[in-house]
């Protein structure tokens, strides 16, 4: 998963980040207003996590500028705010669920994990494309015995498995190498001169696909990127 986390108390920021970080995740972090509308407007991300009070403007503004942009994007409120017209509000204007501070780091986790199953994958742990299936509990690939040469267990590394998920979550779109490469390595990949690195893990990702016995699913758009679909 991609995050966003907006939060402004360094101590939680860096708690919250390492959690997740430490989970496989790629987790972002805004610490007040402008810098959050910021990375909002130019990247996209699986789950963002919202403090309310922040420096130099309110996080429900927040969530009023992702409505007005379209943004797709699941929302999980973090606040210290209790009152029940906070809640209300939030999710009134776009907010998937609310969670009061302090909080376990675990319930965190298990209420994005949520979130990101509704949005992304039916509400279900497991992804299933053709004879491709994919539990995100275990993060394991399998291939259907009778639809594949080679079914079983397929053996990806985590960038590989990443890539799949994406591409599956976003089948039939063309995603732009860009896209592809703030997904799996964050927005700092912006600093990064070439993308060259994601051909290789396209070629290997493909490479096993078609291995096992599916068809070759990832089409290449030349000079835009690539798209993932159905033979």
């Amino acid at each position: 998963m991609k995050i966003l986390l907006i939060e402004d108390e360094a101590s939680l920021r860096e708690s919250i980040i390492s959690y997740f970080t430490g989970e496989g995740n790629i987790c972002e972090a805004a610490v007040d207003f402008n810098s959050a509308l910021e990375k909002i407007s130019i990247y996209n991300y699986d789950c963002i996590l919202l403090d309310l009070s922040l420096p130099g403007g309110d996080g429900m503004e927040i969530l009023r500028s992702l409505k007005k942009m379209n943004k797709k994007e699941g929302v999980l409120i973090i606040s210290a705010r209790q009152a029940l017209d906070d809640k209300i509000d939030g999710l009134n204007l776009g907010a998937d669920d609310y969670l009061i501070k302090p909080f376990h780091l675990s319930e965190l986790k298990a209420r994005v994990a949520a979130i990101v199953r509704r949005k992304s994958y039916n509400g279900s742990n497991t992804i299933v494309f053709n004879e491709i299936s994919i539990d995100t509990l275990a993060m394991s690939v399998s291939i259907k015995p009778e639809l594949a040469r080679l079914p079983g267990i397929l053996t990806l590394t985590k960038k590989e498995y990443d890539l799949l998920v994406y591409f599956i979550a976003n089948q039939g779109k063309v995603i732009s190498k860009n896209a592809l490469a703030e997904h799996l390595w964050g927005d700092e990949i912006d600093l990064a001169d070439h993308f060259d690195f994601i051909y290789t893990h396209i070629k290997n990702l493909r490479k096993k696909l078609v291995e096992a016995g599916c068809p070759d699913y990832i089409r290449s758009m030349y000079g835009v990127g690539y798209k993932f679909e159905n033979q």
